[in-house]
């Protein structure tokens, strides 16, 4: 089953009815055909902002945010990780190159004598 998706304006009004009508989330969730606990979720995930005018516009609530950073600084640990195991794997090569380098130097000179 395909889970519906509703638009940022659509979530903006639904929270806004929430916080205006007196209506419970259950009585406002069944008049708009959403699912049960949807709009805790919304309500949780986003928060209502005023840039001062009218105009109400919908943004993530600051746990979501920190949430959203959380996920982006694990994401680039993962990649420095990754970067740094091959940067020990590339100075492994080139410290065996560099032995093997410096021993054949050694051993020429020696049978040179």
């Amino acid at each position: 089953m395909r889970r519906k998706r509703y638009s940022r304006e659509f979530k903006l009004d639904a929270l806004r009815l929430l916080e205006t009508s007196g209506k419970s989330v259950a009585e406002i969730e069944r008049d708009l055909g959403l699912s049960t606990g949807l709009l805790y979720k919304w309500r949780e995930r986003y928060q209502v902002v005023s840039d001062g005018s009218e105009e109400l516009s919908l943004e993530e609530s600051d746990e979501e945010a920190l949430r959203a950073e959380l996920r982006r600084v694990k994401h680039e640990l993962e990649e420095v990780k990754q970067e740094r195991d091959i940067l020990k794997k590339a100075m492994a090569i080139f410290s065996q190159d560099q032995l093997r380098n410096s021993t054949s130097s050694k051993n020429t000179g020696r049978n040179s004598r």
